[in-house]
C-alpha cells in the first residue's frame, strides 16, 4: 500500500488527486493533509479517516514532522512550490508536483538537482504525455510512417470563460505572484512539442499581450462587480452570473464557494474576486500569445494560445517528409495521411472513456506514479529533466515576448 501526504487541498488537490485516491483504496491511502483553510483539512480528514495528529495548517508545518508517507502531492500556490519541494525531497518523499514546478528558472533547476541527489521521483503534472490522444501521435511518428518530422503547429484554445476565471479573476492573473501565462497554462503544450520533435530546442521567440481584459475596454455602465448594478451585463458573455450560476456545482464553481449552493455562490460573487468585472481586475498576464521554436537541424514548431475561444480544446498538425498527422481534442480523432495514400483516422474516445482529466492523462499519470512509489520499474514519460526543459523554454519565451519578440538562444 502506497501512502500519500497531500499539501494543498484546493481545486487540484481535492477534486482531482484525492478523488483518484478514493477510486483505488487497494493501492493507495491518504494519511496526512495540510491546507491553510481549516474546512478543507476537516473535509479531507473526515473523508479519508486521517488522524488529527496528521492534519496541518500548512505544508511547512507538515514538513516539520518526520516523513509521514511515501509520496507528497504538492498542490499549493505556485510561489510555494520550490520551498516545499526542496524540503520534501530532503525528507525522503517522492513528489507529485503541480505545474509549474517553480516560478523562476533557477528554482526549477535546483529542484531537478536535489531530486537526483536524493534519488527521488518527481512527477511534474505534464499530464498530456500520458493521454491516449498524444500517445498515438507519438507512436505514429516513431513508426516512421510520416518520415522525419520537419515542423509542428499546435493550438490551445483556453476558452473565454476559463480565461476569465483563472487568468483575469483567478489565482493566475498576476505573473508576480504566480508565473507568466505561457508557463502557467502552456507548459503542457511546450512539453508536448519537445517530446514529439525529440530533439533539442536552440532558440525561441514570442509575441503576445494583454489585449482585451483591461480598463480601457470597459463598456460604459460597467461596475466593479457584475452583481453591483452593471448596466451592460445582459449582453456580456463574461458576466459572472452567466459563468457561475448555471446549475453546475463542480469546477470552476467549487472554487468560488463551498458548499456550492446557489445562495453561497451568489453571495461570494457580490463582492468577491470571482464576481469582479473582467475589465476592472488587477490582472496583468496575456490573453493571447504565440511561441516560435527552432530545433536542432533547423526543424521548427509553433504554438498559438488564445483566451478567445468558445470551448477549451487543443489541435495539432505534425508535418513530416512523407506525410502528416492532424489531431483535434474536441473530437479525439487523430488523422494520419501518408502522401499519395488515403487518410487513416483513429478515434481515441474508446481509450479515454472512463478516464479523468486532460484526455485521460491525469489518471494515467497518477497510476504510474503510484506504481513507481510501490517499487515498480516502469519508466516515467515525464522525468524531472523533461519537465524542467519545457519550463526553461517557457521562461525564455516570456523574456522574448517582453523584449518585442527578440529570439532567445537556449
Amino acid at each position: 500500500m502506497v501512502t500519500v501526504a497531500l499539501a494543498g487541498a484546493g481545486s487540484r488537490g481535492r477534486t482531482c488527486y484525492a478523488q483518484f485516491i478514493q477510486k483505488h483504496p487497494d493501492k493507495v491511502k491518504l494519511v496526512a493533509v495540510a491546507d491553510i483553510i481549516d474546512a478543507r483539512v476537516n473535509e479531507a480528514a473526515a473523508t479519508f479517516d486521517i488522524p488529527a495528529e496528521n492534519c496541518f495548517k500548512s505544508a511547512n508545518d507538515m514538513l516539520q514532522q518526520d516523513k509521514l508517507a511515501d509520496i507528497m502531492f504538492i498542490c499549493t500556490p505556485d510561489e510555494n512550490h520550490h520551498e516545499t519541494a526542496i524540503k520534501a525531497l530532503k525528507k525522503g518523499y517522492h513528489l507529485l508536483l503541480e505545474k509549474p514546478a517553480a516560478t523562476t528558472d533557477a528554482h526549477c533547476i535546483e529542484i531537478a538537482r536535489v531530486a537526483k541527489e536524493c534519488n527521488r521521483h518527481v512527477v511534474v503534472c505534464h499530464v498530456l504525455r500520458y493521454s491516449p490522444f498524444y500517445g498515438i501521435i507519438k507512436d505514429v511518428i516513431s513508426s516512421g510512417k510520416i518520415g522525419e518530422v520537419v515542423t509542428i503547429n499546435a493550438f490551445e484554445g483556453v476558452g473565454y470563460w476559463h480565461q476569465a476565471h483563472s487568468y483575469v479573476r483567478g489565482n493566475w492573473r498576476d505573473a508576480s505572484t504566480s508565473t507568466p501565462m505561457i508557463l502557467a497554462k502552456c507548459c503542457h503544450d511546450i512539453d508536448i512539442l519537445v517530446w514529439l520533435m525529440d530533439t533539442t530546442v536552440r532558440s525561441v521567440s514570442s509575441y503576445g499581450n494583454l489585449f482585451y481584459f483591461n480598463e480601457k475596454n470597459a463598456p460604459e455602465g460597467a461596475t466593479s462587480h457584475c452583481l453591483g448594478g452593471c448596466k451592460v451585463k445582459e449582453n456580456c458573455p463574461y458576466d459572472a452570473e452567466k459563468i457561475y450560476l448555471t446549475g453546475n456545482t463542480s469546477w470552476p464553481v467549487d472554487v468560488v464557494a463551498k458548499p456550492t449552493t446557489k445562495e453561497n455562490v451568489r453571495n461570494a460573487l457580490i463582492d468577491g474576486p470571482y464576481g469582479r468585472c473582467v475589465f476592472k481586475c488587477d490582472n496583468n498576464v496575456v490573453d493571447h500569445q504565440v511561441v516560435n521554436m527552432q530545433f536542432e537541424g533547423g526543424k521548427t514548431a509553433h504554438l498559438t494560445m488564445s483566451g478567445f475561444t468558445s470551448d477549451i480544446y487543443r489541435t495539432i498538425q505534425v508535418m513530416g517528409t512523407l506525410g502528416m498527422i492532424e489531431g483535434d481534442m474536441r473530437t479525439n480523432i487523430v488523422t494520419t495521411t501518408v502522401f499519395g495514400q488515403p487518410a487513416q483516422q483513429e478515434d481515441m474516445s474508446r481509450l479515454i472513456s472512463g478516464l479523468s482529466g486532460h484526455g485521460g492523462g491525469d489518471e494515467r499519470m497518477f497510476n504510474i506514479l503510484i506504481e513507481l512509489a510501490g517499487g515498480s520499474e516502469k519508466t516515467l514519460l515525464t522525468s524531472i529533466d523533461n519537465s524542467i526543459e519545457s519550463h526553461l523554454i517557457c521562461f525564455a519565451a516570456e523574456r522574448s515576448r517582453l523584449n518585442g519578440g527578440i529570439p532567445e538562444v537556449l
